[in-house]
């Protein structure tokens, strides 16, 4: 069983891969096989070495370049060309053309993305990048966020911001996601970087409100604060009230996932000291009362997290007569509307001034109906993406396809996750939506019954998809009216959707199905199975034939020993591969240690399950520059 560390609505147990809500894409990285940090030595191939001194345009305190060869020309020009090269794809490629190549691209790179912090050591990473201003990071892989990987498996953040405070001094940025961050990080953090701006939490855990009350303090020009489904400790302090007490930098102030209070008067203090805040996402702790006194403040607000959206439990009447439509009015600037944590339905009319203006609504934590969300949406017809639960039942999706004609993204999740229950959403809504939203790119749809005809029409009627995940809530549930595998509609999805870079499948699904996606699945990137498949020969129709594959997830599939070692040729291209209560042998793991050397084997073992000497509970593996890590749990062997 899967349960999401986050529940939403309910205390119910969900076997299914439900997406973390997050901002930070799985599938952002479009660069190649080989990472920011792909190459461990310089390219074989050289050039004509030119030269330039390279000053850049990163500050003083940024050591600058200059080319050790005597004609300084071509290097001085190159420098100049790849400063306006931001695609780490293209920089990738860019490093590999030659030593002279590989040296300036390394030298000119502002943004370090690392898309597994085990894959390279923080000193390798500061020695080859010296002019960093920004650092993305990730680590655990995603199905930790569905308690499949044991607490305190790694990921820890400190050695990053070890290393990092030596060698950037001046970084200003910091992106992690499902990162083990501690208080004494955040300490390390906000004393270490003296004009640091912008902090990014998403899906991390191991800190709590002592640690951000150090960044909140001491970052003096901290622009972005967002904490987005991130465990959040409470130390009793209170963090809020430790921004300095002068005018602030920031822009966006996001932490509707701290589920403690915080100090309502300090915090509309440092909305009314903040002129330039756009993004403001509040906790379920803050009333809809407290809403309309921060929206009277800061009507310059791009976006917005409404908190609770419900009156509070000892509510004055004073807060019941406030004309919370005047407010949300006044916000002529708001394009991104998102919380409703606690929703009171009557007071669902005060949004209706900006619906006209939307192009993102999150409704994914309000359980309402379709008649409560057509007077909304109705009037959204700007709007791009949309999240939502599945209360609102194919009537409301029907409603979303007859107004929504520019939507790019749609998310329906489940309100109760269980399997046994009848879904209020189907193939009718499915079909509604492709049907009415044909610009449509992303798609994750959790139902109970779907089949093949509407799966097939979504690949006809919106071929510009590039994620699309369907998540039948059921262990191998066959397409509900012919009862024949739903081979055919995830056929159908790869072969009409050429942009498609990501997959989820689920239901019954036959060899077949795989087979398609080895076939026609050219450009997929990641994809995701649960409970499915046939036999060995589905996951070899894969590996065989997904030559852009880079993370591979799978759970709960009959793939075993011959399956896993069909993709020796291609798991050095992959950032990772994930396989869970499948049918590996340590055996099988073991072969592939011993035939990829360069790539490091996991074996998780997990306390919650019946041992057996002969299968393996979980396998990770991944490519490292690193080697084996130093921080390995005793439940974890590397191989």
């Amino acid at each position: 069983m899967i349960t999401n560390k986050k529940p939403r609505s309910s205390d119910t147990d969900s076997n299914y891969m439900r997406d973390d809500r997050t901002e930070m894409s799985e599938d952002d990285d479009r660069s190649p096989p080989s990472d920011s940090i792909a190459n461990g030595s310089c390219p074989t191939r050289t050039c004509t070495p030119g030269s330039g001194s390279g000053s850049g345009s990163g500050s003083s305190s940024i050591p600058e370049y200059s080319a050790p060869y005597p004609d300084r020309v071509l290097e001085n020009v190159l420098e100049n060309v790849l400063w306006f090269l931001t695609s780490r794809k293209d920089r990738n490629a860019a490093s590999l053309v030659c030593r002279s190549w590989y040296r300036v691209e390394a030298m000119t790179r502002s943004d370090l993305f690392i898309g597994n912090c085990y894959a390279v050591s923080p000193e390798r990473a500061t020695s080859r990048f010296t002019r960093v201003r920004s650092v993305t990071l990730k680590g655990k892989p995603r199905f930790a966020d569905f308690n499949l990987m044991p607490p305190n498996w790694g990921a820890h953040f400190a050695p990053w911001v070890s290393a990092t405070a030596k060698a950037y001094p001046w970084l200003e940025k910091i992106h992690l996601k499902r990162m083990s961050v501690t208080d004494d990080d955040l300490a390390l953090l906000a004393e270490s970087f003296s004009g640091f701006k912008e902090l990014v939490l998403v899906c991390c855990d191991g800190f709590g409100t002592s640690g951000l009350a150090a960044v909140a303090s001491k970052c003096r020009q901290l622009k972005v604060l967002d904490l987005i489904e991130s465990e959040v400790s409470d130390d009793e302090v209170d963090w809020i009230m430790c921004f300095p007490d002068t005018e602030t930098c920031l822009e966006s102030l996001i932490f509707d996932c701290v589920e403690c209070l915080v100090d309502f008067d300090a915090l509309e203090r440092l909305v009314v000291r903040s002129p330039s805040l756009k993004k403001l996402r509040l906790n379920r702790f803050v009333s809809i009362g407290q809403l309309y006194r921060l929206m009277v403040r800061a009507p310059q607000l791009t976006h917005l997290g409404t908190g609770s959206f419900s009156p509070s439990e000892d509510v004055a009447q004073g807060e019941l007569e406030l004309d919370y439509v005047s407010a949300f009015a006044a916000c002529k600037s708001l394009v991104c509307l998102s919380g409703f944590r606690e929703i009171v339905p009557d007071c669902l009319p005060a949004i209706y001034p900006v619906c006209a203006n939307l192009t993102s609504l999150n409704f994914s934590y309000a359980n309402i109906s379709a008649e409560q969300l057509k007077p909304i949406i109705s009037n959204c017809h700007k709007l791009q993406t949309f999240w939502v639960l599945d209360s609102i039942c194919d009537e409301g999706l029907q409603a979303v396809a007859t107004t929504c004609k520019e939507l790019r993204e749609l998310r329906v999740f489940p309100f109760d996750p269980r399997e046994d229950i009848e879904g209020p959403v189907s193939e009718v809504g499915l079909q509604a939506i492709s049907e009415g939203c044909r610009k449509l790119q992303s798609i994750l749809y959790f139902c109970q019954r779907m089949t093949n005809a509407a799966v097939i029409a979504m690949s006809k009627n919106c071929p510009d998809l590039v994620v699309f995940r369907l998540c039948i809530m059921g262990r191998q549930r066959p397409d509900h009216v012919t009862g024949e595998p739903m081979d055919e509609g995830f056929g159908a999805i790869v072969m009409n959707c050429k942009k498609l870079t990501r997959l989820a499948v689920s239901g019954l699904l036959t060899d077949t199905a795989f087979a398609y996606i080895g076939k026609y699945g050219k450009i997929v990137r990641t994809l995701s199975v649960a409970f499915a498949g046939d036999s060995d020969m589905g996951l070899k129709y894969v590996l065989e034939g997904c030559p852009r594959l880079q993370k591979l997830e799978i759970r709960d599939s009959p793939f075993g020993d011959t399956a896993l070692l069909s993709g020796l040729h291609h798991y050095y291209n992959m950032r990772f591969l994930w396989m869970s209560a499948c049918r590996l042998s340590h055996q099988g793991c073991q072969q592939i240690a011993q035939a990829l050397p360069h790539l490091v084997v996991e074996v998780i073992k997990h306390e919650d399950t019946v041992h057996m000497d002969d299968y393996a509970d979980t396998l990770y593996m991944y490519r490292s520059l690193a080697g084996r890590r130093h921080d390995v749990p005793k439940f974890v062997s590397i191989l």
